[in-house]
């Protein structure tokens, strides 16, 4: 018999998914129209602010095509909750013009292909950050990216192919290479796994949330290129929205674009003035959207804001002041929240061997976790500097290594504590014929910023394990001094040329 995982369970799950009944809204009085949009606001609205449990999520999503048009997620402690929420709908005058045509029950869940140390030792000696990890798999925060992917599937039981006949080390290693593939989409997809097993009619649910809906395609389809999809692999019917706040419930029911477009309220999403969040939350209050500024799309630099003391606003009103500054100037400078992953940048005087021996072995354990990216060691041309650089799909990942990061020898500062105003370009990746010319570039381009008026210092950043793979740390008096080089000719032709010498567009990174 082979060995199963062990496994750990979580909130239970709840997708609820509903046709209307148009005829007869269509038909339907007024007054009753009006009733049910007012009742089944109230519903979402409860329900969101987990008003009807302890703990636990929902939101609501307009579905595409014929299988569905809402779908309400629910993840709750209990089964028990799960079902009180689900009766408590068919209460409301709404229900009375939907159809709940399909249901899935399901339970989130870790296992130990994810991390066997988590099942073999004293669950309250694991180390924090991968606790953190399991805690968020097993209770999480509903992504506030707005597409969303809905699936169940199976593990097959073939005659050629029976994913239960393997050993445990065959399925971890499939499951390995199956994560491997999910790295490449770090910041762009999140997912919430949940199992069915003893359930409903397949043995996972599988949750897909991003930005972008042509990411969750190339996932999907990427990932049916691995073992574990191609051979073991079974898939239900696939269900694609997107999540809209409650109040947008009229525009859903009038035919209009929900969420509601900023032309419409005055606000994207339909919220409020005030800048609230359309899911209720808002945007950066738990610390983790940290604000980054992205150079041209084609190969200039991105810019992260340092907290300075000369900078002239704090925090997101001086991003937002910044942003547009270089939008003016035709440089892409980013948005605000959630665009791409987050890093942790610590600069150490150590020996550089003697740090990335250290660095080497924190890297293997941060390799547990699907939210890793990579860490790295990067060290100055120019002079004696070495930074260490972590990147995870979350910044409250990111957040939990800086602590362990912090303990490596020499360690002397974090990007974005210095004084004065900090921009750093991250990442850049040359094509390996123009590593040369572009370490070339930097040094014209140095010898430009040094003369300027208010320039302190700026290193390029080379990854000892790949001379392609740099960032620019550049350091100011104050954003004004910074803005004049991004104003002049001099940067424009940086800009303008790196379109040819970059192997991809340079990667747009939060400092955490």
């Amino acid at each position: 018999m082979s060995e199963p995982p062990q496994t750990d369970e979580g909130w239970y799950v709840l997708h609820d998914l509903r046709t209307v009944d148009w005829n007869n809204w269509r038909a339907a009085p007024d007054h009753e129209r009006e009733r049910a949009v007012r009742e089944g606001v109230e519903y979402l609205e409860a329900h969101e602010s987990v008003s009807d449990a302890s703990e636990g999520a929902s939101a609501v999503f307009s579905m595409l095509g014929h299988k569905a048009d809402l779908m309400i997620l629910h993840l709750r402690p209990s089964l028990d909750d799960l079902s009180r929420a689900e009766r408590q709908f068919e209460r409301t005058a709404l229900a009375d013009f939907t159809e709940q045509t399909t249901s899935y029950v399901s339970v989130t869940e870790v296992s130990g292909y994810v991390s066997t140390d988590y099942f073999d030792g004293n669950k309250d000696e694991i180390d924090a950050g991968l606790r953190r990890y399991i805690e968020g798999k097993l209770e999480p925060d509903l992504p506030e990216d707005e597409y969303v992917s809905f699936y169940p599937m199976s593990k097959r039981r073939g005659e050629t192919h029976n994913w239960y006949d393997l050993s445990f080390d065959q399925r971890a290693d499939l499951m390995a290479e199956h994560g491997a593939t999910g790295k490449q989409y770090a910041g762009k997809i999140k997912q919430i796994i949940s199992s069915s097993v003893g359930f409903d009619d397949y043995e996972w649910g599988v949750t897909l949330f991003a930005a972008n809906p042509t990411d969750i395609k190339d996932i999907v389809y990427e990932m049916r290129f691995d073992d574990v999809s191609s051979k073991y692999g079974e898939f239900g019917p696939f269900y694609i929205g997107r999540r809209f706040p409650p109040h947008d419930l009229t525009a859903f029911f009038a035919g209009e674009t929900v969420p509601a477009t900023e032309e419409s309220t005055g606000h994207p999403h339909g919220a409020s003035s005030t800048g609230d969040h359309p899911h209720g939350q808002s945007h950066g209050s738990s610390g983790d959207s940290p604000h980054g500024h992205h150079g041209d799309s084609d190969g200039g630099d991105s810019h992260h804001h340092g907290d300075g003391n000369d900078s002239d606003d704090d925090g997101e009103d001086s991003d937002e002041t910044i942003r547009g500054e270089l939008e003016e100037l035709n440089i892409y400078a980013g948005k605000p929240h959630g665009e791409d992953v987050y890093a942790t940048v610590l600069y150490s005087e150590a020996d550089e061997d003697e740090l990335f021996e250290e660095v080497s072995g924190l890297r293997e354990s941060f390799d547990h976790y699907p939210t890793h990216v990579k860490t790295a060691v990067y060290g100055a041309l120019e002079r004696d500097r070495t930074a260490v650089v972590s990147i995870w799909e979350t910044a409250s990942a990111a957040e939990t290594a800086a602590g362990f990061l912090s303990e490596l020898p020499g360690i002397v500062e974090r990007a974005g504590e210095e004084s004065g105003f900090g921009t750093m370009g991250m990442f850049y990746t040359t094509k390996p014929e123009y590593t040369d010319e572009f370490v070339e570039k930097f040094e014209t381009v140095g010898g430009l910023l040094a003369e300027m008026e208010g320039h302190s210092a700026t290193d390029l950043m080379v990854n000892r394990e790949d001379a392609d793979d740099m960032f620019i740390a550049s350091q100011w008096r104050s954003k004004e001094d910074a803005m004049g080089f991004f104003r002049s000719d001099d940067f424009r032709e940086t800009v303008q040329w790196g379109r040819d010498v970059l192997a991809d567009r340079p990667r747009h990174v939060f400092l955490a």
